[in-house]
């Protein structure tokens, strides 16, 4: 894999499913899922919207895990029970916490759904960290070691200054264990 780089796998933003901030969730929902009806070059579908500000930078993204997020009655208490976590509460005490506000709205009701589809895109979308980004002319290594030391599932492909790319973790994968299955054994 040292011979090829990012910018053979990674998949141009112009291809990519895009929103700008003050998109609704619902709408941004409906341009993920029409990028995946046409995106055909590989078999993988997209899983994430990329949000864009008014003069088409990235300035965060939008996974399927973030989108449910957004659709739980008041996912702002379901984080702020994540942060009580460093404080070293029992699980348990915890599992409680959790079950109390899931009690206090139901997520697939008509009136919360409703509610989550007006919520704007950058109310839950997640801005890049500094280790989400590679350059385009990076090796395959390069960026295997940024997917597995962050736990990301996509990199954002950097030429220059601007983000002209995603790298999909499954476009990784397939690449790799392609190679590895051709070897000679």
């Amino acid at each position: 894999m040292e011979n090829h780089l990012v910018k053979d796998l990674m998949v141009p933003i112009s291809e990519y499913a895009t929103v700008v901030v003050g998109t609704s969730l619902i709408d941004a929902i409906l341009t993920l899922e029409k990028a995946q009806e046409t995106y055909t070059m590989r078999k993988y579908m997209h899983r994430a919207v990329l949000v864009l500000d008014e003069s088409g930078q990235v300035v965060g993204k939008i996974s399927q895990l973030r989108a449910l997020k957004a659709i739980q009655p008041d996912h702002k208490a379901h984080e702020e029970i994540e942060r009580l976590k460093a404080f070293n509460f029992s699980d348990n005490y915890i599992a409680q916490l959790r079950d109390l506000y899931r009690s206090h709205g139901k997520i697939m009701s008509d009136h919360s759904l409703r509610q989550a589809a007006t919520k704007k895109v950058e109310e839950f979308m997640q801005t890049p960290s500094p280790g989400e980004f590679v350059s385009e002319n990076s090796s395959l290594d390069t960026a295997i070691q940024r997917l597995v030391a962050g736990t990301h599932l996509s990199l954002l492909v950097t030429r220059d200054d601007k983000i002209v790319g995603i790298l999909r973790i499954s476009d990784v994968f397939a690449a790799v264990f392609h190679k590895m299955t051709s070897l000679d054994n």
